[in-house]
């Protein structure tokens, strides 16, 4: 039996202000296997991207262990989980982060150069292409729509061979036929490359496509029964 992607037990996680403490998470406790896609909805501040963050080793909880790959990254240091998150993660954001001085060719083989590997210009092409973006590898961001950079975000993420892609509202900033066609394009990447998917969504389309959905609310999860 293989063991899960990501395991949680426990988990909780608190801030403390200058006046107050605050609960966001407790009592987390979830399993995701090999090629899953999850969807994390709730209302605004649930909780659910920072639930997100602990799980991709982005920070560490208050309480519980949360192993990923089989790794127990909520007793590593910053550095360990860093070394894990670039070999291993893929990430995608709300705000693309492409970087606006790169074209999309090279902020798609970005993760490659900050390793330090060998650029792999023909992937970067071939998953540029696989997005939609054949003839685009030039572009700037700032000549692309939206739908286009949140696109080449997407190639990126997926230059390293992620075994996770962690995506925080990936079409949040797109309009709705623009977003259907981002969601068309990750789970075409899933579907080919055999990542497991974390998606933080409002989009109930983007959340109905995915294996699993769970609930956020008042700092607890509960997931969604599928339907027979």
């Amino acid at each position: 039996m293989t063991s899960p992607v990501i395991k949680a037990d426990a988990v909780a996680k608190r801030v403390t202000t200058s006046t107050t403490e605050l609960t966001i998470l407790q009592d987390v406790s979830l399993q995701v296997e090999s090629g899953q896609s999850v969807a994390f909805v709730g209302v605004s501040g649930a909780g659910k991207s920072t639930l997100m963050t602990l799980l991709a080793g982005l920070d560490l909880p208050s309480d519980g262990r949360i192993e990923l790959l089989g790794e127990p990254i909520s007793t590593w240091d910053g550095e360990q989980r860093a070394q894990l998150r670039s070999h291993s993660v893929g990430f995608v954001f709300q705000s693309f982060l492409l970087i606006p001085t790169l074209t999309a060719l090279e902020n798609v083989v970005l993760p490659q150069m900050i390793k330090g590997e060998r650029v792999d210009e023909a992937r970067a092409k071939a998953l540029l292409a696989e997005v939609g973006l054949a003839g685009r590898e030039s572009h700037l961001p700032t000549q692309l729509s939206g739908g286009e950079q949140q696109r080449v975000a997407l190639a990126r993420a997926f230059m390293t061979r992620p075994k996770v892609l962690f995506a925080d509202e990936p079409t949040g900033n797109l309009d709705q036929q623009t977003a259907a066609t981002i969601i068309e394009k990750l789970f075409a990447l899933n579907r080919d490359h055999g990542t497991t998917l974390v998606l933080v969504t409002h989009d109930p389309a983007l959340a109905a496509r995915c294996d699993r959905v769970i609930h956020v609310a008042g700092g607890r999860i509960r997931e969604e029964a599928l339907e027979a």
